[in-house]
Parts: C-alpha cells; sequence; structure tokens
C-alpha cells in the first residue's frame, strides 16, 4: 500500500502487529512513522471500545526505537515479546535496517510468522536485499508501505495537494520551481511550502518571487540562471552564481544535483526538436513553464551535442569528487566544473586545441 492508504488501513483493520516501512522518500517514511505512532494514543489501538479509558495513558504505545547498526537480533526480539508495564501495546521501530546483518535477519524470521499480538514491529529502511531469505520472509508475512520517490509526472499534483492541504494557492511560475525543488526530495519542498505559509498574506497567491524570497535567495541565481551563463560562456557570471548559492547555504550535491537535471531537460528539448516539433512544444514537454519557454529554447540552441556530451563528463567528475577525498573543498570543485563546461561551450564542437587544453587541466 502507499502512505495515504495506511490511515484507512489501520481504521478498517486495526493495527497490524508487523509492518514494513520500505523506500527511498525519506518524508513518506517519516510520514507513515507519525501515522502508526497516533494510531498508538486514539482510542481504541488496544481494541478497547470502554470510553472512560479514552483518554487514559494506559491506551497508549509504549514506543522503542532501535537503529539496524547498533542492535542485534537478541534485543529486537526481546523488546517485542515483553510485556509493557506502562500500556496495552508497545510500538518498536527498527530503523536503518539495512545495516541488520543477515544472520541477525534471519535470526527475526521465526518472530515473523508467529509475532506477538501486544507489539507493533515496524521495520524501515530505504533499501533492502530482496535476494535475502529473511527479507523475503518479512515482506511475505509483514503489512508493507511502500514510500518510492514521486515520478516526475507526479510531483506538480504533489505539491499542489500539499499547498492546497496548507491553504495556499501556487501561480504556475512558483509551482514549477517548487515542482523542480521537489526532484531532489520533499522534505525540502514540504518545509518551503510551510515557510509561505507564514509569509504569505491571506488570500494572495504564491509566485515564484515569494518563493525565492522565504529560501532567502538573492534574484537571478536559480538554476536557470546559472545553466544560462554556462550556455553562453560566461564564466564570471556563471562562478558569481556558484558562490552566492553556496553563501546562502544551499548544498553542494543539490546544486550539481539541479543543474544536472536542467541539462536532462536541455538534451530532451533537443531531441523533441529533432523529431519536429517545434521549440514551444518541446520546451513544454520537457517540463519547463510556458512563461520561460522563448528564453529556455535560446539556451537550447546555444548548447551543441558536443558540449551536451562533454558536460555529462564533466558531471560525473564533480559528483565523484564532491563524494569523495575533495568533498571539503566543493567551491573548487563547482569552479573548475563551471570554468570546463564554458571553455567547451566557447570553444565550439571544432576545437581541438582548447579540448586538449580542458583535457590537461582536468588531469
Amino acid at each position: 500500500m502507499k502512505v495515504h492508504e495506511l490511515q484507512s488501513q489501520i481504521t478498517r483493520q486495526g493495527l497490524s502487529p508487523l509492518y514494513l516501512v520500505i523506500g527511498e522518500e525519506p518524508y513518506f517514511r517519516d510520514q507513515a512513522l507519525s501515522i502508526l505512532r497516533v494510531a498508538g494514543q486514539e482510542k481504541g489501538a488496544s481494541g478497547s471500545s470502554d470510553d472512560s479509558t479514552a483518554n487514559d495513558s494506559s491506551q497508549m504505545f509504549h514506543v522503542d526505537v532501535v537503529y539496524g547498526d547498533e542492535t542485534d537480533a537478541s534485543e529486537i526480539l526481546a523488546i517485542s515479546e515483553e510485556a509493557s508495564f506502562f500500556s496495552v501495546r508497545r510500538l518498536l521501530i527498527l530503523k536503518w535496517a539495512d545495516k541488520l546483518s543477515a544472520r541477525d535477519g534471519e535470526a527475526l524470521m521465526p518472530y515473523f510468522q508467529a509475532p506477538n499480538d501486544t507489539t507493533t514491529l515496524v521495520i524501515t529502511a530505504a533499501k533492502l536485499d530482496g535476494r535475502t531469505k529473511w527479507v523475503q520472509e518479512l515482506k511475505k508475512r509483514a503489512t508493507v508501505v511502500e514510500c518510492a520517490p514521486v515520478f516526475e509526472g507526479q510531483r506538480a499534483g504533489w505539491v499542489t495537494q500539499r499547498a492546497l492541504e496548507l491553504g495556499l494557492q501556487l501561480e504556475d511560475s512558483a509551482l514549477e520551481i517548487l515542482k523542480d525543488q521537489a526532484a531532489e526530495g520533499l522534505y525540502g519542498t514540504a518545509s518551503e511550502l510551510e515557510k509561505l505559509v507564514a509569509f504569505m498574506p491571506e488570500g494572495h497567491r504564491v509566485r515564484a518571487q515569494d518563493v525565492e524570497m522565504v529560501r532567502g535567495k538573492p534574484p537571478g541565481i536559480s538554476v536557470f540562471d546559472w545553466s544560462e551563463a554556462v550556455a553562453r560562456g560566461d564564466q564570471g557570471r556563471a562562478l558569481d552564481i556558484v558562490a552566492k548559492n553556496l553563501e546562502t547555504g544551499e548544498a553542494p550535491l543539490r546544486m550539481l544535483g539541479a543543474f544536472l537535471w536542467q541539462m536532462r531537460r536541455v538534451w530532451k528539448t533537443q531531441a523533441l526538436m529533432k523529431e519536429g516539433l517545434d521549440g514551444g512544444q518541446a520546451a513544454r514537454q520537457a517540463g519547463i513553464p510556458p512563461f520561460r519557454a522563448r528564453e529556455f529554447v535560446q539556451q537550447v540552441q546555444r548548447w551543441k551535442e558536443p558540449h551536451l556530451r562533454r558536460a555529462w563528463e564533466l558531471f560525473a567528475q564533480a559528483d565523484s569528487a564532491l563524494k569523495g577525498g575533495r568533498a571539503s573543498r566543493p567551491k573548487l570543485i563547482l569552479d573548475d566544473l563551471v570554468i570546463q563546461l564554458c571553455q567547451a561551450t566557447k570553444a565550439g564542437p571544432g576545437n581541438k586545441a582548447l579540448a586538449g587544453r580542458t583535457k590537461s587541466h582536468r588531469a
């Protein structure tokens, strides 16, 4: 089931003794855990229908949290099978279950087959190895809550729905910024929406500049501006955008991911134009809002295929550096990326001399 189906499942059937909350979107994983925690505090969580006990603390979960890299099967089993003196039910959450050893996982298999009726064991992880016996048994026995990332075509819908829940109305330009941010995970976007609730006057529609304002960024340093500067070979402007993003606290890997996402849209637009679509249609199909389609098409036309292929190599190198031994110097890594990209776009695909210098510089 999906996270939004979990509450109705609990309402219909009550709490299950065993849950697997799995998927790479931490926002959804935490949302599922929150639903389970609240369910344990509500009247009837223990199966009682006595109104006199509705506010009794004995109706609440006793909650324990353990971590896969700090626990083992013996501790998990001991907690799961222990009767709580303070509540009717116990909620045991095992986080980072992917860190649990295969031996400990297999030791839990008998418990999966016959879980304690007074305990709800919730096992959660971004990923688990489905080839292992204990994971196969867990998926077979548990109520599985899927927490996969939101796909590209679903992001606008998720942002719009969350905005409506908070009482916000978004203009298309604001929606596009927040939708793009959602590609990097929902927590950041959810946080921006919550800040907008406090920032926006009641009844006003949220504009792109409102989103930028609550993000604490000066205008003109978005990923769109960054890629435009690089496409023009404007090295100084591109380096300035990098510096200002870092000064505002933007994470280097997130910056790189946003730039890569923009380059994918450039490549997709080029491919659609080669298939016969006009620039505006191609840009819209690539996810560019109408108010930016014209300038985006101009940017796309500056990028030639050899430049894009070279950019992919440079992105891979920068990603490896940001995750490796040079991660303590993110500005140098991003500056180097910008310089090489600008050199490539200025040189043109036929300039072998500069390509050689760029390769030498990289080495």
